[in-house]
């Protein structure tokens, strides 16, 4: 199969370059026309020379995946699932806010870490995705927005590795993804506005901070080591402790002066003000409370959790007994509920999913890799390849 130019960062693309023997600068150009203006066919690049658009055509190829789905919720979130192959899809979600577009952008087929309130743990862990993969949500998702809103400039400002996966656990295609998001050449993203949102291994948290350092969530969830076993099952092998002192050895390289904390709001588990208190003491054991912030999350029910949402009274006073602390507080406002597209409700039955939309692709005689239009879902949901 020829090289998918998705794959290469703008250093690996003039390594490519070099092998057809064409200088640097062939390799910029390439990389623009990809990333900057969404390309796909090599003809469109009517700045590269003839010879060279030869050598691309049979040597190389410009390929997305194949969207199985996509759903637009009420409030303009969109959600898309995408064929990853081996019967494996990913999803991936726009929000769209006040002066400013979020894409929340996939890093593994499933999850390993196995968090108790999270849909995407319990569907398990199939691989990771690679580099193509991951950048690919975001070249579709650019190409797409811009013919949806009928906007000739760039749509999506902030990108989160907070999709399906832990992105610490890939982290080989990780970082040359967050490199082509980063690079003025590509999508020109600032590293305060690029986001990777981990369950705390700790050593790679330590990697990232030297090779590609940018905004670190980390979901905590407990204030204490013997809850947080019970919710992140990787804190048995990285307890608190630890993940405090990396987060800090972090701060160091950060583009930001604080980390955030991602806190989901369990009734009865975690949300009860003595936990708020406990919260507070663990942050100034670390520092004081300007060295991070806290973002509320509010629990998307999925059957298999066994959980509930903590009711809006609980998520409130929680909020003042940290902010009351000196600790900048923040309650995310739930995006794309009613799409399954809301924090936590990823892919919770995607296998199934993935499986009844490739019947009916099937049954219709659709070729499901070239891309398909018009197959209704439910209302306001197609498949666009």
């Amino acid at each position: 199969m020829t090289a998918n130019l998705l794959d290469y960062d703008l250093e690996g693309l003039a390594v490519f370059c070099d092998r057809l023997g064409e200088k640097r600068f062939r390799a910029t150009q390439l990389f623009r026309w990809i990333h900057q203006k969404g390309a796909s066919n090599f003809d469109e690049m009517s700045d590269l020379a003839k010879s060279l658009r030869e050598k691309l055509k049979s040597g190389a190829s410009i390929r997305g995946m194949p969207v199985i789905s996509q759903h637009i919720s009420g409030d303009g979130t969109i959600k898309w699932l995408f064929d990853v192959g081996g019967g494996d899809a990913v999803e991936t979600v726009f929000i769209p806010e006040e002066g400013r577009g979020t894409l929340c952008v996939s890093s593994q087929a499933g999850c390993a870490v196995g968090c108790r309130f999270c849909s995407t743990g319990h569907q398990g862990f199939s691989r990771n995705l690679t580099v193509a993969e991951i950048v690919g949500q975001l070249w579709f998702a650019e190409r797409f927005l811009r013919d949806h809103l009928h906007s000739p400039d760039r749509v999506i400002s902030n990108v989160v590795m907070m999709g399906m996966g832990e992105p610490l656990q890939n982290y080989g295609s990780l970082v040359p993804a967050l490199r082509v998001m980063l690079d003025d050449h590509g999508y020109g993203l600032s590293r305060r506005r690029v986001t990777v949102s981990t369950s705390g291994v700790v050593p790679m948290i330590d990697r990232l901070g030297h090779d590609c350092p940018v905004a670190l969530a980390v979901s905590l969830h407990a204030p204490n080591d013997i809850l947080r076993n019970n919710l992140v099952p990787l804190n048995r092998k990285y307890p608190i402790a630890e993940l405090l002192e990396a987060c800090h050895r972090y701060l160091k390289f950060a583009p930001r002066d604080f980390i955030t904390f991602e806190y989901c709001m369990l009734d009865g588990v975690n949300d009860s003000v003595d936990h708020a208190h406990e919260l507070v003491r663990l942050v100034r054991q670390a520092g004081d409370g300007a060295w991070c912030k806290f973002n509320l999350i509010p629990f998307n029910p999925f059957p298999a959790s066994g959980l509930v949402r903590s009711n809006a009274g609980a998520v409130l006073n929680f909020a003042k007994t940290l902010s009351d602390a000196g600790i900048v507080t923040t309650v995310r406002k739930t995006r794309g509920d009613d799409i399954d597209a809301a924090c936590g409700q990823l892919a919770g039955d995607v296998q199934d999913r993935t499986a009844v939309y490739k019947r009916i692709v099937l049954q219709r005689g659709i070729d499901l890799h070239k891309g398909s239009s018009g197959l209704k879902t439910r209302s306001k949901d197609v498949v666009n390849g």
